[in-house]
């Protein structure tokens, strides 16, 4: 996305496979970058500055609610209309937390009932807001930063709780400033952004699943080559190795602001974890896969203050526990989270994963460790992050 408000070419290496960043490449065509892939593979993207062009048809973000959310902020400081749409998941999840703060700043929005999707944009000239966050959200906060380049004044936001700062972090890699003071982040309008070349670390959230598998079995020894190690995002790290797992880390470096380095993780005897707070607020993507492993840990593992999962590609929640129940587990279900017993055996089962990616890669993880075997319907989900993943599934069983 920024790059494509940069002027000039901007280079990457190690792009994602995912589907929702194929996603977001094809919004970003639409609206006038032009995008090309070398004979090497490294991705260019070649921007005309921070204006764009009206799209002629419907941006579609697909499953995508972090090229919809981040998007919405950049199309409401261009002057021309435009929609974002989504597939059925994605039309169901709020969209009234971007609206807000982006139509406070001049742009005007208009979502479906009960604020979801589509979102229909018509921006222009925007104002600088000091916001404080009611939600906890990095997509969000994203949003307003990327909106902020286009308004007049100095655009600062509040978080109530830390969250991913990779926003803040790639804008000064293009060449803006951004000023934080502990959970406030500032940024000046009328900046303009510089092309950048780098290489795309490994996403922790990814490699989170393999992670959390060599933590329960005996034996394992897994390293991860290039992984971005970034300290909201790293927390995972903290947790498996509480709970009883060996990590080390090395090699580490600063890409474009970005921590990057190599992690070993060995199995260990699993103990306890309690995650409540700010936790987990840093950890929402790998919950359900903490929920998978916590029947094979000594004590088990409780989640709270986690509400956000309800309202991800499913309720992540509801669809977790309803997994792990169908293979024997015990599982207690809250409003904002959850609670495993640990020193559970699972038994093979037909599982749904509702269609949710993290949810079909989680019950993964679960499903190497229960007896028999296990069926996941709506695995090809995995597609829209890691479509890779089962092939290296298999790759490392058979080792």
């Amino acid at each position: 996305m920024l790059a494509s408000l940069a002027s000039g070419i901007s280079k990457f290496q190690n792009f994602s496979s995912g589907e929702d960043c194929a996603s977001t490449l094809r919004c970003m065509e639409a609206l006038g970058a032009r995008v090309r892939r070398a004979d090497d593979g490294t991705l260019e993207i070649e921007g005309n500055g921070s204006r764009l062009q009206s799209s002629a048809s419907v941006l579609d973000c697909n499953n995508s609610g972090s090229t919809m959310r981040m998007l919405a902020g950049i199309l409401a400081g261009q002057e021309f209309p435009s929609e974002l749409a989504g597939d059925e998941s994605l039309s169901r999840r709020p969209m009234a937390r971007v609206v807000e703060p982006l139509s406070r700043m001049g742009a005007r929005l208009e979502a479906s009932e009960g604020g979801k999707p589509p979102l229909r944009i018509s921006g222009g000239r925007l104002t600088a807001i000091d916001y404080a966050m009611p939600v906890a959200s990095a997509q969000v906060k994203s949003a307003i930063l990327f909106a902020a380049l286009f308004a007049k004044g100095t655009t600062t936001v509040q978080e109530p709780l830390r969250t991913r700062d990779h926003g803040e972090l790639a804008l000064r890699a293009f060449g803006a400033e951004v000023q934080r003071s502990k959970n406030r982040i500032s940024i000046a309008g009328g900046q303009p952004l510089s092309p950048i070349t780098a290489s795309i670390p490994g996403d922790i959230s990814s490699a989170a699943f393999f992670m959390c598998a060599a933590a329960i079995f005996p034996g394992s020894n897994l390293v991860f080559d290039d992984l971005l190690l970034n300290p909201t995002r790293a927390v995972l790290l903290d947790v498996l190795s509480g709970l009883g797992a060996r990590i080390s880390v090395i090699n580490l470096q600063d890409h474009h602001g970005e921590l990057v380095g190599t992690v070993k993780v060995e199995h260990g005897k699993l103990r306890s974890a309690k995650i409540s707070g700010a936790q987990s607020a840093a950890l929402i993507d790998e919950l359900p896969v903490l929920a998978a492993i916590a029947p094979f840990t000594e004590g088990g593992i409780e989640v709270r203050d986690a509400r956000e999962l309800r309202v991800k590609e499913s309720d992540r929640i509801a669809t977790i526990a309803k997994g792990l129940r169908a293979m024997g587990a015990m599982v207690e279900e809250f409003e904002d989270g959850f609670r495993v017993p640990g020193g559970q055996q699972l038994h093979g089962a037909v599982v749904d994963s509702a269609g949710d990616h993290r949810i079909a890669m989680a019950l993964s993880i679960a499903a190497l460790k229960a007896k028999g075997e296990t069926r996941i319907r709506g695995a090809e989900a995995v597609a829209v992050s890691f479509p890779q993943f089962f092939e290296i599934l298999d790759g490392m069983a058979d080792r």
